[in-house]
Formats: C-alpha cells, sequence, structure tokens
C-alpha cells in the first residue's frame, strides 16, 4: 500500500524485517524443540541463539541469484551461525516457515484491525446516545419516507460494526495457525512434537492437517472479513456524503481552519475524507476475489498464491487499518445542524404523515384499505404537483377525509413525537444505555 494511506504500525508488520524476524523465531524455536529430544547438542543450541541474525539487503542479493526467498535466507542465516547452522531448517519445508509466518502476521495484523474497530465502536455508541432524539427524515429509495431520529442511524452502524467485529474475531481464529508438517504434510523427516513446540511459542494452534501449505480457505475467510468490513465503512460513508449535500446539508464531516474544497470554487466543503473511505472500501473488497481464487491449488500445493498474496494481504489489512481510523476521526468531529434536520422534515409539506392518515382513516371510518389508499394518495399527489400546497390542509377540505377524521385527529397524526416513542426500546436491545 502506498504511504498516503498508510499508518507504520500496521506497514511495518508486513516489512520485510519483520518477516524474516518470525521466520529467526520459528528456526531457533525448532532447534530447541530438537534440543529438548537430545538432538541438537546444548552448545549448538546457545550459539544459534547467540548468532542467528540477518541482513535483509544481503538476503535480496543472495535471493537474485538462487531465486528463492527462503534458500537466501538460510544461506544468509547461517553464514552467520557458523558450523551449528547445520541443525537449522532440519526436517522443515519452505512453506513450514513461510506458511507459518503468514500466520503470523495475519494475526499481528488482525489484533490492530479489531483495536482500530473497538475505537470505532466506541465513537458510534457516543454518536448514537449524543442524537438518539434528534429527529430527521428516514428514506427509502433517496425519497423521504417517515421521521426517525439521527442516533438511530449511529445505533444502525453500532450494530453493524459490533458483528463485524466478531467475525474479525472469527477470522482471527481462522488464521492463528500454523503447520511444520515437512514435504506434503506427513511429518516424515519431523516429529509432531517439534510443531507442537514451536507452534505454542508462537501463540498459534497446529492445523490438524495441511499439505505442504495451509489451506488456502482459512486465508479467503480472512480475506473476506476484511471486505465486508470495508463495505460497512463505504456504508457509512455513502450515508455521510449523501446526508452532506447542499440540498439538506444534516450533517457534514469535519472541514478543518484552512482547509480547500476546490482549486477553482472557494465556498467549497466537500466530503472528501468520506469519498477516500468509499474508494478504498472498493480495491479491497475488490482483493476478497483474489483469496477465493487462491483456494485452489494444484494437488499438496503450488506457488500461484504466494505472489497474489504478497500484494493483497499487507494492501488489504493496511487499507482497512487506514479507513477504520478515518471513519472514526469523521464521527468524532461531526458538524450536526439540527436546524437542517428540522426544515427537512418539513420539505414535503406534511407528506410524511401519509401512512398515520391512511391508518386513521381505516380504523376510525371503517373503510376498505383501497378505498382510505385512494384518498390519500390523491391528496399527496396534488402536494407533489403543487409546491403552496401541504397534506393537511388539503384532507381538511377534502369531504371524504374530513366526514371522518376531525380537526383534533388532524393535530394528533401530523405530530413527529409518536413516530419516535419507540426508539429507546430498539437502544436497549443494542446495549445502548444513558
Amino acid at each position: 500500500m502506498i504511504d498516503r494511506y498508510s499508518h507504520p504500525e500496521i506497514s511495518a508488520i508486513w516489512e520485510l524485517e519483520n518477516k524474516f524476524k518470525i521466520w529467526t523465531d520459528i528456526e531457533i524455536y525448532a532447534c530447541e524443540a530438537r534440543a529438548n529430544r537430545g538432538e541438537v547438542p546444548k552448545e549448538d543450541l546457545e550459539t544459534i541463539k547467540q548468532k542467528a541474525k540477518f541482513n535483509v539487503d544481503e538476503i535480496l542479493e543472495i535471493e537474485s541469484k538462487v531465486h528463492h526467498d527462503v534458500i537466501a535466507y538460510l544461506t544468509n542465516l547461517n553464514s552467520y551461525i557458523g558450523p551449528a547452522g547445520r541443525h537449522v531448517h532440519f526436517g522443515l519445508t519452505s512453506s513450514d516457515v513461510g506458511d507459518t509466518a503468514l500466520c503470523v502476521q495475519m494475526v499481528q495484523a488482525m489484533d490492530l484491525l479489531i483495536q482500530r474497530t473497538e475505537t470505532l465502536l466506541e465513537t458510534t455508541k457516543q454518536k448514537a446516545k449524543e442524537y438518539k432524539d434528534l429527529p430527521c427524515i428516514g428514506r427509502s429509495h433517496g425519497i423521504h419516507a417517515e421521521p426517525m431520529t439521527l442516533g438511530l442511524k449511529f445505533a444502525l452502524f453500532y450494530a453493524e460494526m459490533t458483528r463485524n467485529l466478531e467475525r474479525m474475531k472469527d477470522a482471527r481464529a481462522q488464521v492463528a495457525v500454523g503447520k511444520l508438517s515437512g514435504a506434503v504434510g506427513t511429518y516424515s523427516n519431523i516429529d509432531l512434537e517439534i510443531e507442537e513446540y514451536v507452534l505454542t511459542k508462537l501463540g498459534l494452534t497446529v492445523d490438524p492437517i495441511a499439505t505442504q501449505v495451509i489451506s488456502r480457505d482459512r486465508h479467503a475467510f480472512y480475506m473476506s472479513v476484511l471486505g465486508v468490513v470495508a463495505a460497512s465503512l463505504d456504508r457509512m460513508a455513502t450515508e455521510i456524503r449523501l446526508l452532506q449535500k447542499t440540498e439538506g446539508r444534516e450533517v457534514e464531516e469535519p472541514f478543518a481552519k484552512g482547509q480547500k474544497g476546490s482549486s477553482a470554487m472557494p465556498h467549497k466543503r466537500n466530503p472528501v475524507v468520506c469519498e477516500r473511505i468509499s474508494g478504498i472500501s472498493r480495491v479491497i473488497r475488490s482483493n476478497v476475489n483474489v483469496g477465493l481464487q487462491n483456494v485452489g491449488l494444484w494437488h499438496e500445493r503450488d506457488i500461484s498464491h504466494s505472489s497474489a498474496e504478497r500484494i493483497v494481504l499487507p494492501d488489504s489489512t493496511i487499507a482497512l487499518d487506514y479507513i477504520l481510523e478515518k471513519m472514526n476521526f469523521v464521527l468524532k468531529g461531526l458538524h450536526v445542524y439540527p436546524d437542517a434536520t428540522e426544515r427537512t422534515l418539513n420539505v414535503t409539506r406534511g407528506l410524511i404523515f401519509s401512512q398515520k392518515v391512511l391508518l386513521w382513516l381505516i380504523e376510525k371510518g371503517g373503510i376498505t384499505r383501497e378505498d382510505a389508499y385512494l384518498i390519500v394518495q390523491e391528496n399527496a399527489m396534488a402536494v407533489w404537483a403543487d409546491q403552496s400546497k401541504n397534506l393537511r390542509d388539503l384532507l381538511k377540505q377534502d369531504p371524504r377525509c374530513s366526514s371522518i377524521l376531525k380537526d383534533s385527529d388532524l393535530d394528533e397524526i401530523f405530530q413527529i413525537k409518536p413516530y419516535l416513542e419507540r426508539i429507546p426500546l430498539i437502544f436497549k436491545r443494542l446495549g445502548i444505555t444513558d
């Protein structure tokens, strides 16, 4: 991922320095396990521990000749260890080291993503509580529907991200495994006890069965969860972008002092951060397909997955970390305009109360739903057609309605408060309490 969309902590996980460090840990732990079994002399183990080191530039130089990254690494490592290096990588294959280390990196990355998500969840929860009672218009198909509250939108985001947090934990568990079972997973040159020792040291569990590689359905699930979380962030960003449109401007992403929105138009305050979140989300979601394509390898393994993973796993985790932080930034500094939400509620001049009128006509007048619908719809269409008209006045003038509903009935119907009475129950179900 380019530096523009990267945070140093998660980017460091995917640096070669960290990868080779994990490889070195695996090799040392394997030697320790063999020493515990009497297969490596204690003095050789101490030499390995003391002298095991690597140099990234030297490894890359060797790889340019041998065209094999693990062999290049081992050559460099053993150049520092000396004769005791004969015990290193004993009975292992490249994927034992590479695949296990990759899972460590994926766990490290997910741990950071989980922290970001927990922070965002808390921010979203606070926004839901803050605006729980602020009326705003709800929309379907982009068209004004019925009143709701702004807090309900944030509560919806909170519930969705809560589910995402559980998905992320599941994804972490799926990849928190390793394997040191040899060329085709048969433990032909290594004992299961060594694998268990190394993986315990790394904080992983043993993959119960593997070929030369850990099965890529695990990685595909991990990638899929990243994609789902990115899709949720896109949904949140898109909602803010829509609410920021000039026609309503009910909310607005932060706009810093000195910030400029357009090179041509000085008045512009554009939702550029939310647009960036939406754009980067598309990249993450497109990468999910690579994870799915990597599941079907030839026989016990091929290497077609490796090159793709070196791109999509770092890029997707780094990008998701970035947009999680950006969404938290947007929500914490979000500008909310209550006067605009109130003004927007009245844009359609009473049409948002049409369902209440329909139900009252049915209940009080004893007429069919079809007849009641016709009365309300005919008057509603007249309001749509003429900006000077409002639904309440037209209903009062329509004898089909006025013969059933009194002025006091219409007074009661055309109130926002009843629409919001059950919202506290929704918040209670979500565990969002004052």
